[in-house]
């Protein structure tokens, strides 16, 4: 911390504070009086807000300027200043109502008039386009790792599919009850389903990572359950990304970076661009974004002591492949990935009441990971002899294994057409929306070891006797392993959705206002079959391809409506309530409601609000219908084929596994928000969320100790190790606090100074119960949910993380420093001992980011992402006696430690996860040129 500290003061207090200011200040004032929070900003990238008092003080360097003020619903006004040196100069503003742009913005969380962020009875946190860009992440996802606290991601360590799509979630609840909108329009489901032991285990979410920051105008986060206003999912919150629409001011952006390391080498181009439509009638802005992120590879020293255990090798076999390969050979860290991203946002007025609106977006992403590495102890050459005519060492050299890859297309593409009108006081929004995500594989560098497809089909009766004896079956078989391909097609997944929307809504009095609405969805999920060689048997050597039998397309319709009100008892008290029904074609009818308040005081310097709702999520189609063998680490065994079963098949009918339900959930928040000056403002935001019928992917059932159920009859015919299966399991209790506050304008020097703090605590989270297990598993003494999944579930994510940060602006400079605080994390990982657990240690990185404008249309950010190389740290806690002595026992401490990382595959982490990134101190420079 002192050092953080010192190099914060080194940055923001010794830096040269020679360069004179030029100053233009003035007072913003709508029709209502002052406008707070308006934008002030130069065409190069400058800017400042105005206090409560509606006033701004923007310090330039000399020379001519183009200076914008804008605001939301207001009409933006632009003006040329040329400023001598020293000069100040006044300009005060009265902004008029844009009675069009105002209806095309609905603070996310209302369906009703539009409000401001400060007027609105929810916490909602609006993230500029330029505090994404200025945290120098390669990826959406990234950045807001680093700017929001209640938002976390991280890179998951050989997980195969996972490597396209990092598993995220707001306040610890899971990818999938979070809502994405683009532009108030909900955003297609990922086709990936997460089922490897990870954060996020069987859920899915919307593929964020694919939207390039460069077309975002801003994001808005509205931390409450929302359900009653957009529907299933938006169970922890909703988030709206707004696209750009400025019809001019276009840039290209150059971005290269490496790590510390001297790998995950990145480079990146990204243009965007607008233009007037129809006699500045209307507007269309495009993003193009291709980049390039090289492997960075962060294995760890493997123990011969553990791998000879593992795979019953003899250790002097183990020790001479590790004093070749000290890592096994193991690849893991941040994959290399190469994307291509288009995204364009259109606006058409076409009369002085009705807009025609249009945007979509399409991404191409290619990803090369690997496998764990086929070590010779592993997959030896007395069992298969043939490996040596495929793999890099042929006969007569030594052989040294292999490393299957895991290379992954995904296509991403959204879209909305829609018109909004204004006729007699009523705003309608109509629109149609259609989105898709399609993930496909390919297994390079691998074999299949176990297919059998009719040897005596394929080589007949060799000895022409009229009977094919073992002999000829058995080199039959040999023939076609060996003749096995090493590149397979395993197949893929696909969903799409069509959505269509009717919004209505109307202020009908100073102090009243309606909306109602109706939407139409119908979803489709896809398994995509593989080849015949990927499957068959025990299918390709790491990630085995998916069966025609557990292929297919499935799909589902529903049809919701709801109703809001919302009522001004006076110009300071607020209530809103909004009811939604919802009807699927699959599991039926939902009810939801929601009830909000707010109360202004003190001369709107605080707002008092609060808000009480239900909700609910419907299982995923990815969750009725998977069904699939996967390879997977077990500890103390190496990687395994287990089976994860669906819920409509009949294996699930014959384990009596039930059908799936809607998780419901009830949301409570209550808190504040304050601007007690113009340059202090804050806010403090209680949230409970208890979610009923939550949606499991069980742990691993393997056999029962009796061996005769149809439990081990199942597993038995199917070759399986085990076998896991979604189910309604858990009811479980999320509450915390989030707290945002800003403190700012405070001149030093020739320059401004200004600082920001947010964090999120989680108070509980926790299951609410026992777990609801199916009978047979009830029966066999185990559990759906066992310690590992509630880890996963519960503490896998920071306890609480706070963000602090501090920008100074001084002349041709703006200079940034954030210290992201990551707290706490526990894991309790499968195969280690009951009476131990592991806790990441609480970590604060630290970030520093250096802009300079070197021209009007020029500018260079140079970005030093964790500058002090802080790298996740983890330990063991006993949690009892034995715990204790296990810990006082070397030899002990280190067989747990090799169960719960592979034998030291992984350096900095458990095969289960961290709490965020393992690739160090990373630098970006990024140059944008304004046309």
């Amino acid at each position: 911390m002192q050092k953080q500290f010192t190099i914060l003061l080194l940055v923001l207090f010794i830096f040269p504070l020679w360069a004179s200011a030029q100053t233009i200040q003035g007072i913003v004032k709508g029709a209502d009086g002052p406008v707070i929070g308006a934008t002030i900003s130069t065409a190069d990238g400058l800017g400042t807000t105005t206090d409560v008092n509606g006033k701004y003080s923007l310090s330039l360097s000399a020379g001519t300027h183009t200076v914008t003020t804008s605001y939301i619903g207001l009409i933006s006004q632009t003006r040329d200043f040329t400023l001598t040196e020293g000069e100040t100069t006044t300009w005060d503003i009265a902004m008029e109502e844009d009675q069009l742009t105002l209806q095309d913005i609905v603070i996310v969380g209302s369906r009703n008039a539009p409000r401001s962020s400060t007027d609105t009875p929810l916490p909602v946190d609006m993230v500029a386009a330029d505090e994404l860009v200025s945290t120098g992440q390669p990826t959406f996802d990234k950045a807001l790792q680093y700017r929001v606290p209640s938002f976390n991601t991280v890179q998951t360590p050989v997980n195969d599919a996972t490597s396209l799509l990092d598993p995220y979630e707001i306040r610890n609840m899971g990818p999938s009850r979070t809502l994405i909108l683009i532009n108030g329009k909900r955003k297609n489901l990922s086709s990936l389903l997460y089922t490897q032991t990870s954060p996020g285990r069987g859920e899915t979410g919307a593929d964020i990572s694919a939207i390039p920051t460069d077309a975002i105008k801003r994001v808005e986060i509205l931390r409450d359950g929302a359900s009653a206003q957009y529907g299933s999912d938006a169970i922890a919150g909703v988030m709206n990304i707004i696209l750009k629409d400025n019809a001019d001011g276009g840039y290209v952006t150059l971005r290269t970076g490496i790590t510390s390391e001297g790998d995950g080498e990145m480079i990146g181009v990204a243009l965007n661009n607008g233009s007037t439509l129809g006699d500045n009638k209307g507007f269309i802005n495009y993003t193009l974004d291709l980049s390039k992120v090289n492997l960075a590879n962060r294995p760890g020293t493997v123990d011969a002591e553990g791998e000879a255990a593992d795979f019953g090798a003899d250790i002097e076999d183990v020790e001479a492949f590790l004093a070749l390969k000290p890592d096994a050979g193991n690849i893991n860290g941040s994959p290399e990935t190469t994307a291509a991203k288009f995204v364009v946002n259109s606006g058409l007025d076409l009369s002085e009441s009705t807009n025609l609106y249009f945007n979509a977006a399409y991404v191409y992403k290619k990803v090369n990971s690997f496998a764990n590495y086929r070590t010779p102890y592993w997959r030896t050459l007395d069992d298969f002899p043939y490996l040596a005519d495929f793999f890099p060492d042929g006969p007569g050299r030594s052989y040294v294994g292999y490393v299957p890859t895991f290379d992954g297309d995904l296509n991403d593409y959204n879209g909305t057409v829609g018109f909004k009108s204004k006729l007699n006081d009523w705003i309608y929004d109509a629109s149609f929306t259609t989105g898709g995500n399609k993930q496909t594989y390919t297994v390079r560098n691998s074999h299949n070891r176990n297919t059998v497809l009719s040897p005596p089909t394929y080589l007949g009766d060799l000895n022409n006797n009229g009977v094919v004896d073992a002999d000829e079956i058995q080199q039959g078989v040999n023939l076609y392993r060996e003749n096995s391909p090493i590149s397979f097609d395993p197949g893929g997944t696909k969903f799409s959705h069509i959505v269509g929307n009717l919004d209505i809504s109307r202020v009908i009095s100073d102090q009243l206002g309606i909306a109602f609405g109706a939407e139409f969805r119908s979803e489709t999920f896809e398994v995509i079959e593989g080849e015949l060689a990927s499957y068959d048997g025990g299918g390709a050597d790491s990630f085995a391809g998916n069966r025609p039998e557990n292929s297919g397309k499935f799909n589902r319709y529903n049809f919701g409506g709801y109703v809001d009100i919302a009522f001004d008892v006076t110009k300071d008290f607020l209530l809103n309530g909004t009811a939604r029904v919802e009807n699927y074609s699959d599991f039926g009818d939902a009810f939801v409601w929601k009830l909000s308040t707010r109360y202004k005081v003190l001369d709107d310097k605080l707002t008092l609000r609060s808000s009480l709702s239900t909700g609910f999520r419907a299982p995923t189609l990815h969750q009725i219908y998977t069904q699939k063998a996967q390879y997977s680490f077990v500890p103390g065994q190496g990687i395994q084929v287990g089976g994860l079963v669906n819920n409509v098949s009949p294996q699930a009918k014959l384990l009596g596994i039930p059908q799936l339900d809607a998780e419901k959930s009830t949301n409570f928040t209550a808190g504040f928000g304050s601007r007690l000056s113009n340059k202090l403002d804050f806010t403090v935001d209680y949230y409970n969320i208890q979610v009923k019928d939550r949606i499991v992917l069980s742990t691993e059932i393997g056999p029962t100790e009796a061996g005769d159920t149809p439990l081990d009859d199942l597993l038995a015919a199917n070759n399986l190790s085990d076998v896991s299966f979604f189910v309604n399991a858990i009811d479980t209790r999320t509450s915390g606090i989030d707290v945002v506050a800003n403190y700012k304008n405070i001149p030093l020097g020739n320059g401004m100074l200004g600082f920001n703090l947010s964090g999120n605590y989680t108070i509980e989270n926790e299951r609410d119960g026992a777990v609801n297990n199916p009978t047979i598993v009830e029966q066999g003494q185990q559990s759906v949910v066992n310690e590992t999944q509630e880890a996963l579930f519960f503490t896998s994510r920071p306890k609480t993380k706070w963000i602090l940060g501090a920008h100074y602006d001084i002349g041709k400079f703006n200079l940034a420093v954030n210290n992201t605080y990551f707290g706490e994390t526990t894991f309790r990982q499968q195969g280690m001992s009951t009476d131990l657990k592991t806790e990441f240690a609480p970590k604060i990185v630290t970030d520093l980011s250096v802009n300079y404008t070197a021209t009007e249309k020029v500018n260079i950010t140079f970005n030093v992402n964790n500058i002090f190389n802080v790298l996740p740290e983890w330990e063991f806690v006993a949690l009892n006696a034995n715990g204790e002595a296990i810990l006082a026992d070397p030899a002990q401490t280190k067989v747990q430690s090799n169960l719960i990382t592979f034998n030291q595959r992984y350096s900095q982490m458990t095969y289960d996860g961290y709490h965020f990134s393992q690739l160090g101190t990373m630098f970006n420079l990024a140059v944008n040129v304004r046309f």
